[in-house]
């Protein structure tokens, strides 16, 4: 197999497959900028991208590509990509048991501590598979490295590999990326002892970690300290371990410009506008568009537009909600409990307040993109309030997109607030009240006020977009792009 000089190892990869009408299978790249900078930079220098399947249809690709290579059997625009068929029972172990039900919990600090988590014989078999998947991406990484060669691992999922690779291939550079926030030690040290640490050594093979907000870097940062005892540099964000020291660096992802506007322009944008005007009439709009994700904090959104409207009758008839939420982790019991609160919220909100001429609440639970792309540009206001987040791109892009110089109602709970938190309305996402008041101020803001705020936003949002981000990592490990 032909080696590459810079890795990337992801558990989603760039594409994913299903089978056309006739039977054959059909490949699309991901969505989002993120994946587009990444692409964008891997298709130019000599690399290998490892991911793991993730449906049926995926497992085909991979079967029947040689050596699991799909560039070898499809054309991927100059990608490279080796998928892995991991066996069902590992991966749903790794990634819904462990990555997605455990860690990501944790990071988030979002568990009903009274009642979870609870680690018993089923979690260290759960964190055998865990441990199983990320030596499968060591194993593909190692085989598929040129000698000296660069690599950039991605999340939670793959906590792990840095160090698998290190023990393997001593050569190889090696970073690791979060891309959720990081719990501090009070709250990380409630997983097994065992699994804390290796988890934290898993990540400490790199020569270096990154994050998207100081604040999660350096809840890192002390875990280090705290749980592994380590020699920590909280100034220069270093760690010594294992004869190593380690640089832990921030990178805050930027919104994807030059790719908004452009899928904005596209005439399917322009319909979903015109559906939307129709349905909402001549009131003003507050927007939000979310995954339906715990951290996301939809259900104390809508407990806060509900606030408004009992607070502030003026508004009733005035305003109108529209919440668009795309699904997220079925799989997972708390989401689809959440979903029915959120769906359950929205009928009573309707209920309570709505006239023959006025529907003050628009809930949509359903994947739409272009509609989203319609509501950046319409919305008077933006609210992006959640409990816990690493960075929210949503932040960044509304502003970018925005024609009515919204105004961002921002949690101060995510990453975005560092760079946005002197253009936004900053709220405690816990405090319906305080958010409902922030709703208002925003709806009432002069122009003027709301212009100023909207272009210092926009500005910051694009500060280090995908591709750049993508590249300040390699250029951390020495490559030069």
């Amino acid at each position: 197999m032909d080696k590459a000089q810079i890795l990337i190892a992801s558990n989603r990869g760039p594409v994913s497959f299903s089978t056309a009408d006739d039977g054959s299978l059909e490949h699309r790249r991901g969505g989002g900028g993120l994946v587009s900078g990444m692409i964008s930079v891997a298709t130019e220098i000599d690399s290998l991208w490892v991911c793991a399947a993730l449906s049926d249809t995926d497992r085909r690709a991979a079967a029947e590509a040689p050596e699991a290579r799909l560039d070898k059997a499809h054309d991927l625009d100059g990608m490279r990509v080796h998928m892995l068929d991991i066996p069902e029972d590992t991966l749903a172990g790794a990634y819904t048991g462990v990555a997605n039900s455990t860690l990501w919990f944790v990071q988030h600090m979002l568990y009903d501590t009274p009642n979870k988590p609870s680690f018993g014989s089923e979690f260290r078999e759960l964190w055998e598979d865990y441990t199983a998947y990320n030596d499968a991406f060591a194993e593909a990484l190692v085989s598929g490295a040129a000698d000296n060669a660069r690599v950039a691992v991605q999340d939670y999922h793959l906590a792990l590999v840095p160090r698998l690779l290190r023990t393997r291939r001593p050569d190889l550079r090696i970073a690791h990326f979060s891309h959720t926030p990081w719990a501090p030690p009070e709250y990380f040290r409630m997983l097994p002892a065992q699994v804390a640490r290796e988890l934290l050594e898993g990540m400490l093979g790199a020569d270096r970690l990154g994050f998207l907000s100081p604040r999660w870097a350096d809840a890192f940062l002390r875990c280090c300290a705290e749980i592994l005892r380590a020699d920590v540099d909280l100034e220069q964000r270093t760690v010594e371990h294992g004869g190593r020291i380690v640089e832990v660096g921030v990178h805050a992802l930027g919104a994807d410009e030059e790719g908004l506007r452009a899928s904005a322009a596209e005439p399917a944008v322009a319909d979903r506008r015109r559906t939307l005007r129709e349905a909402v009439g001549d009131t003003r709009l507050i927007v939000r568009v979310d995954r339906t994700e715990l951290s996301k904090n939809i259900v104390r959104g809508l407990e806060a537009y509900r606030e408004l409207l009992r607070a502030h009758p003026e508004w009733r008839g005035r305003v109108t909600h529209l919440a668009f939420a795309y699904p997220s982790r079925g799989d997972v019991p708390e989401y689809r409990e959440y979903t029915d609160s959120v769906l359950r919220l929205a009928k009573e909100i309707n209920e309570e307040f709505s006239t023959p001429e006025w529907t003050p609440l628009v809930l949509e639970v359903n994947d739409d993109y272009p509609r989203s792309l319609a509501s950046f540009q319409m919305a008077d206001v933006l609210l992006v309030n959640p409990i816990r987040d690493g960075m929210n791109l949503v932040a960044k892009e509304g502003p970018v997109l925005s024609e009515q110089d919204s105004v961002l109602v921002l949690s101060r709970e995510a990453g975005a607030a560092d760079e946005l938190g002197e253009g936004a309305l900053l709220v405690n996402p816990y405090d319906t009240v305080e958010t409902a008041e922030a709703l208002h101020r925003a709806l009432s803001m002069p122009e003027a006020e709301r212009r100023k705020r909207r272009e210092q936003l926009a500005e910051a949002a694009v500060a280090l977009p995908p591709r750049r981000w993508f590249q300040d990592q390699l250029r951390s490990l020495g490559l030069r792009s």
